[in-house]
């Protein structure tokens, strides 16, 4: 290959990335913005746009002045969306941070497996993948509810006097969403945990270190990586989550993909949906600049 087709090609593999962003994010994203600027109508698609992308660019600029941000505005004027904002945000935290909580002993006990039994080990983790999610989160009703498979077992085994009331509850979403997003949390900690030398525990334990002052002096910053890689993997997806709130929460959960849905399917409010999702975006904005600057100190640390 010459040199000259070797800077083509250079080039064409860094524009796909540039070209995923702009077909998959920023066109769709402006799509959702145009529809927020809207007004409500009793029409197919139910807006009347601001502006079309069919009176070209000069009709397009003569109508920005009337831009009107008043879908933005009615959601802080209702207190339902911003409460609706926060218990996303609280219950994908809490899941979260269950999620670390029992995910890395996973991740750190498979990284300290034999090699022969990695493999399998994986298998285990990414299984769950295998089944539909739908079909695993109808599941938990099944054993959650009163009387399901887990209050049949507590009382059969003299735990609990009466049934335990767990579905309809946040428990239930903790529960759920702990479950369905465990892989995602285990397989960065786990990449993490496995690529690093363990001979800076045994150097640690040499120079008198204890082995749990080795783990957070040593493993734990060195898997911190994958730590923020996982969280943002759960965190993001677990607060716009609208199949497990609604299956699990039931109809007194309140999070924003429940209440984006209900705009959008039930009130046939697509300006305030498209406001509503507008917002959510760019609340994620802030963790994924986060993650992205932990993994660029990360990189250079490694270097």
């Amino acid at each position: 290959m010459t040199k000259l087709g070797s800077a083509i090609f250079s080039r064409l593999v860094i524009l796909l990335p540039y070209a995923w962003l702009l077909f998959f994010f920023l066109i769709p994203f402006f799509i959702v913005f145009r529809i927020s600027l809207s007004t409500t109508a009793i029409a197919q698609p139910p807006y009347e746009p601001v502006f079309s992308l069919a009176d070209g660019l000069s009709g397009i600029w003569q109508k920005i002045g009337d831009l009107s941000l008043d879908n933005f505005v009615w959601l802080t004027e209702d207190a339902l969306y911003f409460n609706a904002y926060l218990s996303s945000l609280w219950i994908a935290g809490v899941s979260t941070f269950l999620t670390l909580l029992i995910g890395y002993p996973i991740a750190y006990g498979m990284a300290q497996a034999p090699r022969t039994l990695r493999p399998m080990l994986l298998m285990m983790v990414i299984l769950p993948f295998w089944t539909s999610f739908l079909i695993r989160v109808y599941a938990w009703i099944a054993i959650l509810k009163p009387e399901g498979l887990l209050n049949q077992l507590l009382l059969s085994l003299g735990a609990i006097d009466q049934p335990l009331i767990i579905l309809n509850t946040n428990w239930a979403i903790y529960i759920g969403i702990v479950y369905s997003y465990l892989p995602f949390m285990v397989l960065p900690i786990y990449s993490a945990l496995e690529k690093m030398d363990h001979s800076l525990i045994e150097a640690a334990q040499d120079l008198g270190c204890p082995p749990v002052a080795a783990f957070w002096k040593v493993t734990f910053p060195l898997s911190l990586a994958g730590v923020v890689a996982g969280c943002m993997l759960v965190f993001i997806p677990a607060v716009g989550e609208f199949v497990i709130p609604d299956l699990l929460g039931g109809s007194q959960t309140l999070m924003i993909g429940k209440t984006l849905w209900t705009e959008f399917n039930v009130n046939r409010d697509w300006p305030v949906s498209a406001a509503v999702a507008t917002i959510l975006l760019l609340i994620l904005v802030i963790p994924i600049v986060f993650f992205q600057n932990a993994q660029a100190k990360a990189e250079e640390q490694g270097k």
